[in-house]
């Protein structure tokens, strides 16, 4: 073997080859497919291969170049070496495109007139090339791929070509495209050091993640407020007996103070287990769901790898707007993976399910044999090699991809997400401030300034603005008595059709469900009592529509259903022109800070 170095990267021969010039590459890569260099047609194609053996050096050069000098280079160089490249690209599909037209001719001598030529389809490479321009990524509906030679598809199945596409179990070019933006959605100036796996949904996702990381008998110390199928997971399947005996260990609480106190008392706890090599990993949610609250997971990082375990965050609700946990410079202070739910918010639409895990490169990704020496956050030397990361450890294996028509549909909805989101926390302000003002209506939401978790909130989360998440319950509230079990059935299912009954949350519609029956009745009543959810919870998963339409509806549910029995309920509601002017004052409000938060023009130049 010598190796799959730059000279030899193109050859069919690449790792048992001993040539070593462009011209001798050529001649041993026509002796491999039977051609005769002497002739006419093999000098052609001779001079050909060896100007592309060439060319591969030169643009190995030229990528070496560009990461050495781009930190240096002002905005105007890097403009125009970007649209320089740009088009290479095109020159190099244009001479791709016209060596079709040879290929294609000899490909219709030899088969077109056979019999059943149909079941073949037409030959892929022929039409494929002006793909490569489409606007938006190409859906790519195949379960297979053409390899180019032996020894490439070998090191594909090494990890060693990523040109081939091995199945899309694993790989499908629209879905890496979708991995490869929301890394940079995510992680922003960081994005060289993480790489996504997208999967099937959110909870594959979560699944995946965990697959990967917990053994037998570790600890899970997670926070409380975590969706209700993510509680199952943890509670019903790790920490089964019979399955992986994991020790679950739930924390009340937002801020460093209380998860330092959780973290102490889990390690005190399992004591035993830790002495056995076991290991805990932190798994946390914010905002989280039901009611929108946000940790402080920039300390919560840091507490956790000052200690060596491994941190995971559900960032579903907040997404790379609201909540960019990868970009704070502080790395100590990130987690180590986040998870999103691509179905909910940064898709949008309510059309797809779909998840992905971002992490650091190294531990998502590396070739078959090798391994690397890191230093973890205690300091101490730690020795990763490729069966210990993500992809060969359980994305390879388990088989719960993302096929191209969802990878689609979420790279369609993450155009518009941010404006989504602003728009969102809008509305979510106005309806919190609104439903708050109700005599016997709780609302649970940090949008509201005398919630205990609003600093979390502002010092944590982008522009200081909520997500479009939160709860309101019909309990008892002072002196006001709760609200009968049937009344309040009545009243919820009343809410349609301003207010969607559905189970999702994130879409462009306002979707309203009690948690207790739906999204966490996998938990007791004991664990939902536990995580601040009551019979008459409600969870609002706020849309795009003018929140006022909504609060009218409301108002107009409570007229007919509970004013019968309990007289005088609706007019607990906020005057309408208060509304008006909380909506008008916040649109504004928030916008200004979205403008301001825009780098001056002068910065654009630069």
């Amino acid at each position: 073997m010598t190796g799959n170095t730059p000279i030899r990267q193109l050859s069919p021969l690449r790792n048992t080859t001993s040539a070593d010039t462009p011209e001798a590459l050529a001649s041993e890569q026509l002796a491999h497919f039977g051609i005769d260099e002497s002739t006419a047609y093999g000098e052609a194609l001779k001079d050909f291969t060896a100007k592309l053996y060439s060319l591969n050096l030169d643009a190995h050069t030229l990528w070496a170049r560009t990461m050495d000098t781009i930190g240096d280079l002002d905005r105007s160089d890097r403009i125009a070496y970007f649209n320089a490249k740009r088009f290479l690209c095109f020159q190099l599909a244009k001479i791709l495109d016209t060596l079709q037209n040879p290929m294609r001719a000899t490909y219709q001598s030899l088969v077109t007139h056979d019999a059943g030529f149909a079941a073949k389809g037409p030959y892929p490479i022929f039409d494929n090339v002006t793909a490569l321009f489409a606007a938006s990524p190409v859906i790519t509906r195949t379960a297979t791929y053409i390899y180019a030679c032996t020894e490439w598809v070998e090191d594909a199945f090494t990890g060693r070509e990523f040109l081939h596409e091995i199945y899309s179990r694993l790989m499908n070019p629209t879905s890496i495209a979708l991995a490869n933006h929301v890394v940079d959605l995510e992680c922003g100036p960081e994005s060289a050091e993480y790489l996504a796996w997208n999967y099937n949904s959110g909870m594959a996702a979560i699944d995946g993640l965990l697959s990967h990381l917990v053994g037998y008998e570790d600890v899970i110390l997670a926070s409380r407020n975590v969706y209700g199928g993510t509680y199952q997971l943890l509670h019903d399947w790790f920490g089964k007996e019979s399955n992986l005996n994991v020790a679950v260990e739930w924390f009340d609480g937002f801020d460093e103070a209380a998860f330092k106190k959780a973290l102490e008392a889990a390690e005190a706890k399992h004591a035993d287990r830790l002495a056995r090599g076991r290991k805990i990993y932190v798994y946390i949610e914010s905002p989280c769901n039901p009611h929108g609250n946000v940790l402080d997971v920039p300390a919560m990082s840091r507490l956790a790898h000052e200690h060596g375990w491994t941190v995971a965050c559900d960032a579903t609700v907040g997404t790379p707007f609201l909540s960019p946990l990868l970009r704070n410079p502080s790395k100590i202070e990130r987690p180590d993976y986040i998870i999103h739910s691509y179905t909910k918010e940064m898709t949008g639409g309510g059309a797809t399910t779909a998840g992905v895990v971002i992490g650091r490169g190294e531990r998502m990704f590396m070739p078959k044999g090798e391994s690397m020496t890191l230093t973890n956050w205690k300091g101490e030397e730690e020795e990763l090699t490729w069966d210990h990361t993500m992809f060969w450890n359980v994305y390879y294996i388990k088989g719960a991809f993302l096929d191209a028509d969802k990878a689609y549909e979420v790279l369609s909805g993450l155009k518009t997400y941010e404006m989504r989101v602003i728009a969102k926390a809008i509305n979510t302000i106005t309806l919190t401030k609104a439903l708050h003002a109700h005599p016997r209506i709780n609302v649970n939401s940090p949008a509201l300034e005398d919630h205990p978790n609003h600093t979390q909130l502002k010092e944590h989360l982008y522009l200081e603005l909520p997500a479009g998440l939160f709860t309101i319950d019909f309990e008892k509230k002072g002196d006001q008595p709760a609200l009968e079990p049937d009344i309040f059935k009545r009243f919820f299912d009343s809410l349609e059709p301003a207010i969607g009954l559905q189970v999702s949350l994130g879409q462009t519609n306002t979707l309203a469900l009690c948690p207790g029956l739906t999204s966490h009745s996998e938990m007791s009543h004991e664990a939902q009592a536990e995580a601040g959810i009551s019979p008459t919870t409600i969870r609002i998963s706020v849309g795009l529509e003018d929140p006022r339409r909504l609060l009218a509806h409301m108002e107009e549910a409570a007229r007919s259903v509970i004013d019968p029995v309990s007289p005088g309920f609706s007019d607990g509601f906020m005057d309408g022109a208060e509304i008006d002017r909380i909506y008008r004052e916040t649109y504004m409000e928030v916008h200004r800070r979205f403008i301001e938060a825009q780098p001056a023009f002068s910065a654009l130049t630069a």
